[in-house]
């Protein structure tokens, strides 16, 4: 895998979890600490976007217009399955940590690309993109069970809104 190509991917995968990310955050009604959260990472992702961007453009390349808009396209389709479960916010909550841990096993290979090639700002970049990716990934970890069982407490209680 060159480098260029592994960063293309790269931002296309940024694009897609951005919009998964909004599509969540913009229905989450009762799951404030969560919905916060990913807001937060909306802000950390847009950021990654760009400075993975940044890398594209150093080594000459251009962001592919054709998988930016299929990775907004999966991810809109992800967010609007979510709208016909029961369970919404708990299915969120997997599928969002199912895919911080594939952007971090993805920034790790192109780390190790990175190192290959000799390309030590891309390194640099990736390292950043992965740590946030990390921290993410721990922050779901350690609140699902809290938001699981929070979202039991509210669907056995007729008078509350449990799914979002």
């Amino acid at each position: 895998m060159s480098t260029l190509r592994g960063i293309l991917r790269a931002h296309a995968m940024e694009e897609q979890a951005g919009k998964m990310l909004t599509s969540t955050a913009e229905r989450l009604q009762h799951y404030p600490e969560l919905r916060a959260r990913i807001e937060q990472h909306i802000e950390e992702t847009r950021h990654q976007a760009l400075r993975v961007r940044g890398c594209i453009e150093r080594l000459g390349g251009d962001t592919s217009a054709i998988k930016d808009v299929t990775g907004k396209m999966m991810a809109m389709a992800q967010g609007l399955s979510g709208m016909f479960v029961s369970d919404e916010v708990v299915k969120a909550c997997l599928a969002s940590y199912a895919f911080e841990h594939m952007e971090i096993a993805s920034y790790r290979a192109l780390i190790a690309a990175a190192d290959t090639c000799g390309d030590l700002e891309t390194r640099r970049v990736c390292e950043e993109n992965l740590t946030e990716e990390e921290a993410m990934a721990d922050w779901l970890a350690i609140h699902l069970p809290a938001t699981v069982r929070e979202f039991l407490i509210r669907d056995e209680n007729p008078d509350m809104v449990a799914k979002h």
